[in-house]
Order: C-alpha cells, then sequence, then structure tokens
C-alpha cells in the first residue's frame, strides 16, 4: 500500500514503533512490519476473526471504544499463552501460536501484535546501571541520557504513586536498613519508587459522583491494576494510562504522515544485494501475510529489525546472512524468583492504618530496591489468578511441603503450594506482599537463539532457545533471595514463601545480537550494511538486572539519529 519507503521497521514494540517515529519525525517514509494483530484500528474491527485492511497510515483510524472492547480485563482472554489475545501468535486465535523450542523447561512471555510485548509489560521504565554501562558497553552511560531523558519525556516516565503494598514494602526495606535513593541513575543500593511509564493518577478517583465507568474515560491511571492485561483507560488511544508503544510511540508515528503499519505481515528473509565496499547490503524483504499465505518482496534504502531477541537472530539465520560466532549468541534473562509474604491484618493495621495490602491496587510495580551488582527486587501486586501461578505454581522444587526450609537462608518454605496450603494464602490474598528478583545474569556464549536442524513453520527452521544461569547469575540470586525474605520478615510477615522460579522463564531477554560483536556502536550490522538493529537483542549485557526496555527505547532514539546521518543527512 506504500510506495517504496525509505526505511523498512520490522516490529513495532518496545524498539520498532520507537525508530519508526523518530525517522518519521526526520522526513523520512517509513514501513513498519508487524507480525500479529492490530487492537484498537478501526480498519481492523474484528481483528482475531477477520483479515481487515492491509496497513494504516493515520491516527484519525485509531478507536479507544474497539481498544476498551478488545482490551478486557479477563486473564484467562488476554494472558493465556495458547489462546489470549496477547500471546505469541498469528491474529486467527483459531490457529496455534508460533512454536519455539525451549531446551530447557519454562516459556517465553512474549506478544504479537502493534505494540509487541509492551502490550504486556508493566510499564516498568527504570535506567540500566551506569556500573553495567561504563567500561563494559562500547559506549559509556553518559552517552544515553540524553536519549533517556527524551523517552522519559515523550512517554513520560515518572516515580510510581504509593498504595498499600508499596507503603508496606517501603517500611520493610526501611527496617532492613535500606536508604532511599530518589534517582535515575543509580549508583549506590537503595529503595525507591519505580519509575514507570505509566499517567499520573486521575485525579478525580475519589470523587463519589463519578462511576467507574466514567473515570476509565477520563484521563491518568485509575489504579486498577491491570497494567498486565493491557490498559484499556483513557480518553483516547493515545491518551491511556499505561504508555505501551501502541498507545505512545504508533500515534506519534502516525501523525508524521510518513509512518505506514502493516499488521499480519510476518517478516521471514532479508533480501540483500553484493556491494564492492561492504560486502552484502540489505535491500528489502520477504514478508508472508499470515491470514492468507500469500508472499511478496518489499524493498527500501534500509532495514531495521526490531523483532526481538528470538525472532531477529532467528531472521538473520534464516535469511543465510553470515554468522560470526555471535549471532544469536550470549542471551541473558535475568534469572528471576519470586518471594510472597503473609501478613497477619492486625500488624498491616498498625503499620498501614488498613486491614490489607490488596495486591490489585495500583500501578502493578510501584517499588523497587536496586543493588548494583546483585540486581533488584520488586515489589509486584497481581490479580488473583496470576498471583496463584506466580506465586505458587511455578517452581523448580517440586512441592513446598518436601523443601520446608533452605539451608543457610531464614526460614521460609519453597515451592509448589496445593491443598490446604493453598487455600490458605489464597483465602489471604489480600494480605499478602510478593516481590520479584531480576538478578544481575552473565552474557555466556552458550546461552542463545539457534535454528532447529529439522523443524520448520510457514516462516522458516524454528529458533531453537537455550539458557542456562552461570555461577554469578546463581550466586546474585540465591543473596537477593535473602535479602527479599529478610524484608518481608522485618515488614512483619509470618509466613514466607520462595517460589523458586524455573531458570527458562523467559522475560527479560536480551543481548543475542550484541554491540560490539554483531553490531557497531550506530546499532548498523557489521556484515550487512544498510542493516540495523533497534531491540533488546543489541544490550551488550543484562544492564545490572534493571529492566530492559527503557534501555532499548533510548538506543532506537540514538540509532534513529545515527541512520539519518548516515545515510539521508
Amino acid at each position: 500500500m506504500m510506495q517504496r519507503p525509505d526505511v523498512i521497521v520490522i516490529g513495532s514494540g518496545g524498539g520498532g514503533a520507537v525508530i519508526a517515529k523518530e525517522l518519521g519525525e526526520k522526513g523520512l517514509t517509513v514501513l513498519v512490519l508487524e507480525a500479529g494483530p492490530w487492537y484498537g484500528n478501526a480498519k481492523w474491527p474484528d481483528p482475531n476473526r477477520q483479515a481487515g485492511a492491509i496497513g494504516s497510515n493515520s491516527a484519525d483510524d485509531l478507536d479507544i471504544a474497539l481498544f476498551r472492547r478488545q482490551y478486557t480485563k479477563y486473564e484467562g482472554e488476554m494472558n493465556d499463552l495458547i489462546t489470549g489475545r496477547l500471546r505469541w501468535g498469528p491474529a486467527n486465535r483459531n490457529r496455534p501460536t508460533w512454536y519455539r523450542n525451549m531446551v530447557e523447561r519454562g516459556f517465553v512471555w512474549q506478544a504479537a501484535g502493534v505494540g509487541g510485548s509492551t502490550q504486556v509489560y508493566l510499564a516498568n521504565s527504570p535506567r540500566a546501571f551506569p556500573q553495567a554501562v561504563d567500561s563494559v558497553w562500547p559506549i559509556s552511560y553518559r552517552e544515553l541520557i540524553p536519549y533517556y531523558e527524551k523517552v522519559e519525556d515523550t512517554l513520560p516516565v515518572a516515580f510510581a504513586p504509593i498504595t498499600p503494598k508499596e507503603e508496606l514494602f517501603f517500611y520493610g526495606a526501611k527496617k532492613a536498613g535500606w536508604p532511599l535513593i530518589p534517582t535515575l541513575n543509580v549508583t549506590s543500593a537503595g529503595y525507591r519508587p519505580q519509575p514507570n511509564a505509566i499517567l499520573p493518577p486521575n485525579p478525580n478517583l475519589m470523587n463519589p459522583s463519578l462511576s467507574l465507568e466514567q473515570l476509565s474515560e477520563m484521563e491518568g491511571c485509575t489504579l486498577a491494576g491491570h497494567c498486565i492485561n493491557g490498559c484499556p483507560h483513557g480518553p483516547s488511544i493515545d491518551k491511556v494510562a499505561k504508555r505501551a508503544t501502541n498507545v505512545s510511540y504508533v500515534p506519534l508515528g502516525l501523525r508524521t504522515g510518513r509512518v505506514t503499519i502493516q499488521p499480519n505481515s510476518y517478516v521471514t528473509k532479508i533480501i540483500t544485494a553484493p556491494h564492492a565496499a561492504k560486502g552484502l547490503v540489505a535491500t528489502g524483504v520477504q514478508i508472508r501475510h499470515t491470514w492468507t499465505g500469500e508472499t511478496e518482496e518489499i524493498m527500501a534504502d534500509v532495514v531495521v529489525m526490531s523483532a526481538g531477541a528470538v525472532e531477529t537472530p532467528r531472521l538473520w539465520l534464516n535469511s543465510g546472512l553470515p554468522d560470526n560466532g555471535w549471532v544469536g549468541k550470549g542471551l541473558v534473562n535475568h534469572y528471576f524468583d519470586w518471594v510472597t509474604g503473609l501478613f497477619d491484618t492486625c500488624d498491616l493495621m498498625s503499620i498501614l492504618g488498613s486491614p490489607g495490602t490488596d495486591p490489585f491496587v495500583g500501578h502493578t510495580s510501584g517499588g523497587r530496591l536496586d543493588i548494583p551488582g546483585l540486581g533488584s527486587i520488586l515489589v509486584t501486586g497481581l490479580s488473583p489468578g496470576l498471583t496463584s501461578s506466580m506465586s505458587f505454581g511455578l517452581t523448580q522444587s517440586g512441592y513446598a511441603a518436601l523443601h520446608p526450609y533452605a539451608a543457610g537462608v531464614p526460614k521460609y518454605a519453597q515451592g509448589w503450594v496445593v491443598g490446604q496450603q493453598l487455600q490458605e494464602w489464597m483465602t489471604n490474598y489480600r494480605q499478602t506482599l510478593s516481590l520479584v528478583i531480576f538478578t544481575e545474569d552473565e552474557v555466556q556464549q552458550r546461552n542463545g537463539v539457534s535454528l532447529d536442524p529439522t523443524l520448520k513453520d510457514e516462516h522458516g527452521y524454528i529458533p531453537k532457545i537455550s539458557y542456562v544461569p552461570g555461577p554469578r547469575a546463581i550466586r546474585n540470586r540465591n543473596a537477593l533471595a535473602k535479602i527479599a525474605v529478610e524484608l518481608l520478615r522485618k515488614a512483619g510477615a509470618k509466613k514466607v514463601l520462595r517460589s523458586d522460579w524455573p531458570a527458562a522463564l523467559m522475560i527479560h531477554l536480551e543481548s543475542t545480537m550484541r554491540m560490539g560483536l554483531v553490531v557497531d556502536t550506530d546499532c548498523e550490522t557489521f556484515q550487512v550494511g544498510r542493516l540495523y538493529i533497534a531491540d533488546n537483542s543489541v544490550h551488550f549485557n543484562s544492564l545490572g538486572g534493571a529492566n530492559p526496555t527503557l534501555t532499548t527505547q533510548a538506543l532506537a532514539t540514538r540509532t534513529a539519529e545515527k541512520l539519518y546521518e548516515r545515510y539521508f543527512g
């Protein structure tokens, strides 16, 4: 539907939508190719049942009423990994998900569709820890700061409001001796409100004359706690409270008049041509339309891969591009864990002035304890179904009854909770506080994404994902678990459960196409000219344990600037 664009961007998630908007504002024509559906666009009124239009290039097509109908608050409807709207699979939910071969037990939590996996992210937007970048990355932390600032201003990013779960978390952190660090550039350990890409709370929340439906249609966060389902609250799509890229950068990109987004378009090959100086240059892509199965080729001056840390190396390898030994290698994942405390109502009354933490109220994650050199501990409040699965149903330890205590750690149970134990925990769900652990992970060349040698789908050989945490990641996770248990105990928890998540629960996937090894400092690939990468895969490491999205968006902003200067300036 677009004449030959200046730039093709593959993917519309954390990095793709950002670089498309930035390039559109510089006057370039940009075609964004997205494998999944587009929710909240009038050209796709029933995106899971009908193919709809080919693409859209106008913000006038965005429809908040349609968006609210499609982004429901039902956990299964939205987040089921097999049948949910926000799954990794085609728009047609009668068809299966796109398969990945996980070598170790676990799963990859990603979403297809305009907005990518930011549709299901918690909007946590911390900067990388400076010590994880300086003298480690090929660029300095100072080089990133102006781009962090631009993204933080665009989304925008602000410290989260305090609700009971954050208040209890901060109480425990202070009792455990941790200081407050009210800064975005974390150089020492301490706790702080979470910097989130969520609009400030609606000032009318306590107005009894307004209904919940009226509040939902106004600007500002409703503190409803549905971040992970895809927030449906706001007066228009560009004013939806949680600033996923489909409601932030996508409308801004469309308003340039130069950005077209084409959903249901799975890129299967990077097309290249020989070049006297660079050997190979990217000249376009081959795509497969997911509804019809038809294929076509689209040419452009520059191609940007923003398909994520799994699909970007998969596409590279399926395209037969040169492999220097680091393509797809070095995968990091923050080796997660989860710890939950159970509190008495009388203790909560004395601390909070209320009988419960009400985990479902407020931002899903509104506070964090950052410890450079180890990682981060975040307070997390999920709805009951997700709490039950995350806290009590994911483990590599077996049943908690078989592992009542862990050696060398303050007393706590560990593993699955079932039967009467599960009933006790979930009956008292409103008196629980859950903490998620993000470990500073180490880059190992053995971890990564390769092609399965025998299994193919309609898009080529499927990705084979291997991740085994190294010794440092294991030590860091155990150290953070001890700190999390101590914090909960200091806050007054009577019981503590450590989930001991499987290692290959893949949420923060990074570093499979690392800067300095696969791409240069401008994020153009070394071995193929005019081919750039703008997603988590270019990170040199795990950022010290900080959530990766803001750094990806800052790098995408910087890459747009460098790309424009090199080829169009």
